[in-house]
């Protein structure tokens, strides 16, 4: 795969990761009926969902800049580790938080070679 190639699909993907955490963070901060609903049901109130629309927003923003991306894909890492044990303490379906968190770390493999040389051994070119 060429640089140009890599290039391409990692800032596809980046796209696809900004528009759904972004989207995730809207519907949390302007306070949806579905995201209430979600939020009741595991205990979390309008407040707590709030903060956590505002952390997605601060973590994928860290993650598009390329100077702070290492940080942000570490931030959601984290925060869709949550997502999925927060998901699995509920009985609730956890597949759709482990592919986005799937997605982060291959989109930050393609776009950031020194996590490529650190998990696959490859030289940086």
């Amino acid at each position: 795969m060429t640089q140009k190639t890599k290039n391409i699909v990692g800032w596809t993907l980046t796209g696809i990761l900004a528009f759904v955490f972004i989207s995730s963070a809207f519907m949390k901060l302007t306070g949806s009926e579905e995201v209430v609903k979600g939020a009741a049901s595991m205990g979390l109130t309008a407040g707590a969902m709030q903060l956590i629309g505002i952390i997605e927003i601060g973590s994928i923003l860290l993650f598009i800049f390329p100077r702070t991306g290492l940080l942000g894909t570490l931030l959601l890492a984290a925060y869709l580790g949550g997502a999925i044990v927060t998901h699995l303490e509920h009985g609730q379906p956890f597949i759709v938080p482990v592919i986005i968190e799937a997605l982060v770390w291959i989109t930050a493999v393609i776009r950031f070679p020194e996590l490529r040389w650190r998990f696959i051994g490859k030289a940086v070119a």
